[in-house]
């Protein structure tokens, strides 16, 4: 898919090095590095933790950790 970013320009040159380096296309290692830094597990976060008062916690059907379903409950 085309797209268009602003990438810092040392950071572009670099890539740049490195898809000739490598003799591949720059999208290639672009998209190799979105991978790589997706896949690494975000560090140094606690999970958080809600406090609720005056009830037992979250409605039944709510699922906090999936946004979308979350959506759709507050467009009801």
């Amino acid at each position: 898919m085309r797209t268009t970013v602003n990438i810092d320009e040392q950071l572009l040159a670099a890539a740049r090095a490195r898809a000739v380096e490598r003799k591949v296309p720059l999208s290639s290692v672009l998209e190799d590095a979105l991978r790589e830094s997706l896949a690494k597990p975000r560090g140094g976060q606690e999970p958080v933790r809600l406090v609720t008062s005056g009830g037992s916690g979250v409605k039944p059907g709510v699922d906090l950790d999936n946004h979308r379903s979350l959506l759709d409950i507050m467009d009801d």
